[in-house]
């Protein structure tokens, strides 16, 4: 582990107590973790859980950092197994509420003004309180509009900040480490979780999202977005109008609704969103979806979204009319067209697979054809070969089942392909328009001006190192984590025992001056330094011999 990650000790150690105490001493183990036989003593390992059970505890119980980076990955069915993903869709984050006191200030210092001068009451016991934020029912004072204002949980982002930092470390040294783990990029998807995380606190940027949606659905009656009151909105802060309505999973719950009107309608705002919008909701579970009373929808929780290129949705197109076509060989290239990976998949094998996976979906009829499982085994078969979805893409699999599974809650017997049919048909006549054909055409035209102004340069530039001998070859090395960290250790004791050498010879001149001030009537100086030596070299030999490397 990095000498740095060690500044962050305290935190540090309580990570590896919850890792072992879920009984996951392996990952310790690849972490170098140097009072592990002791900490196992310590917290006896529970084996009455499943493997993906203890993994949502532990994560549960590493707080914040911890259970975002586990529903990031609940997001990604390319990556892990469905049944971990379904594991993972339980995590909970509802914790304590923070104090009125410490919101009221955080307001204040947010809106530069104390709370009462904008709002002529704040409900101090919040509606809602989850790990990153709470969220009040309040009313502005100017327009006396009811609100819900979302505040962030102060000092979040140093928390997050410190948790990240260490879970970039572990995920290096997992990665490094373990060869069955890298086909899962660890430090990628730390980054990937970083930049989400940090985007999930500029709550400006969830206003703008909020905004974006509205927009998109403005002609549409059947579903509404709150209206965000930006005069009232920062990163930390977000004001909006607080919508009154039954949330989804309680409908279901009850049974008191017309499950097959709310399900066709909910499924078509999902498709819309992702084949016709390209910019849709990450997370569409029943818990983040009201239901007004004259049966509008509302959408919450707009911190995460995904958004598909026009390209990318055209690609969509093209593979789902190769899955209705049964062309296993197309199926094929646009997977690998639409996926990135580290080697070159078994391409007879590959395709081989997919014809079983289809022949399975094309038995039954498309009124029962499950097109989210359908794409989620397409996706386990591409983890299989070690290829992995663009995250939005893969984001995009999981809205699809998520909106899917609630929509045949509702009603089991909804026809998915009919209610995505008009949709699709949109889009594919849009690829043929004139417009989108000139569109191409004039990009694919400057794309070969481009090449045509910059080829003859380039060759000539080619030429030239040639001839001055200047031309090389760059090699990256890979993989070689455990080479480098092994010379640098080296390096470090080497280091380590020079300068305790040069203390000890020191402290021994110091000793023979007799100078002032004196401790057991020798120069105090003199005896510090041997202490000093004498604790560096006994943590020297003692993490010698505990990692056993002499």
């Amino acid at each position: 582990m990095e000498v740095k990650a060690f500044m962050h000790v305290g935190r540090f150690k309580d990570i590896v107590l919850i890792l072992i105490k879920y009984g996951f001493d392996d990952v310790v183990d690849r972490l170098d973790f140097p009072a592990k036989s002791l900490l196992e003593r310590i917290h006896p390992i529970d084996t009455q859980m499943s493997t993906w059970e203890r993994i949502r505890r532990a994560l549960e119980d590493l707080g914040p950092t911890f259970v975002k980076f586990g529903q990031m990955l609940s997001l990604r069915p390319d990556l892990l197994p469905y049944a971990l993903i379904i594991e993972l869709r339980r995590l909970q984050d509802n914790v304590a509420p923070v104090p009125f006191d410490a919101i009221r200030q955080l307001v204040a210092d947010n809106l530069k003004k104390p709370l009462e001068d904008v709002f002529i009451h704040f409900d101090q016991v919040p509606m809602a309180a989850a790990s990153m934020a709470q969220v009040h029912r309040g009313v502005l004072r100017d327009t006396r509009q009811v609100v819900a204002v979302k505040v962030q949980r102060p000092h979040i982002r140093q928390i997050i900040a410190k948790d990240l930092y260490i879970l970039e470390a572990i995920a290096r040294e997992l990665h490094e480490r373990s060869e069955d783990l890298r086909i899962y990029t660890l430090p990628k998807l730390v980054r990937e979780l970083k930049r989400t995380m940090f985007r999930e606190l500029d709550f400006t940027l969830e206003a703008r999202n909020i905004k974006i949606v509205a927009a998109n659905f403005r002609d549409d009656p059947e579903v509404r977005m709150p209206a965000v009151f930006e005069a009232y909105c920062t990163r930390q802060m977000l004001t909006m109008e607080l919508i009154r309505g039954t949330r989804l999973q309680d409908l279901v719950a009850a049974g008191t609704v017309d499950g097959k009107e709310l399900a066709r309608r909910g499924l078509r705002v999902i498709v819309k969103q992702i084949l016709l919008d390209g910019f849709f909701h990450a997370d569409p579970h029943p818990g983040n979806i009201l239901v007004q009373e004259n049966g509008v929808l509302c959408f919450l929780d707009w911190g995460m979204v995904g958004r598909l290129t026009r390209e990318t949705r055209f690609q969509l197109i093209d593979l789902i009319d190769a899955i209705v076509e049964k062309d296993s060989e197309r199926v094929m290239e646009m997977l690998i067209q639409l996926s990135q990976g580290t080697t070159e998949p078994n391409e007879a094998y590959l395709q081989r697979e997919i014809l079983d996976i289809l022949d399975a979906y094309h038995s039954v009829s498309l009124k029962h054809l499950d097109l989210g499982q359908l794409l989620l085994e397409l996706t386990g078969l591409l983890r299989e070969h070690r290829l992995q979805l663009p995250t939005d893409l893969a984001v995009m699999i999981r809205a699809l089942v998520t909106a899917e599974g609630t929509a045949r809650q509702i009603y089991p017997d909804l026809n998915v392909v009919e209610e995505a049919e008009g949709y699709v048909k949109a889009l594919a006549t849009e690829r043929w328009k004139p417009a989108e054909i000139m569109r191409n055409l004039r990009r694919t035209l400057r794309h070969m001006g481009v090449l045509y102004r910059q080829l003859p340069m380039r060759v000539s530039q080619i030429v030239e190192k040639v001839e001055r001998g200047e031309l090389s070859v760059h090699f990256q090395h890979e993989n070689l984590g455990d080479f480098r960290r092994s010379i640098e250790n080296s390096s470090n004791r080497l280091t380590l025992g020079i300068i305790i050498a040069a203390m000890i010879i020191g402290s021994s001149m110091v000793i023979t001056t007799g100078v002032e001030p004196f401790l057991f009537g020798f120069p105090a100086f003199g005896i510090l330094g041997y202490m000093i030596s004498g604790v560096l070299g006994l943590w020297l030999v003692f993490n010698i011999i505990r990692s056993r490397k002499y």
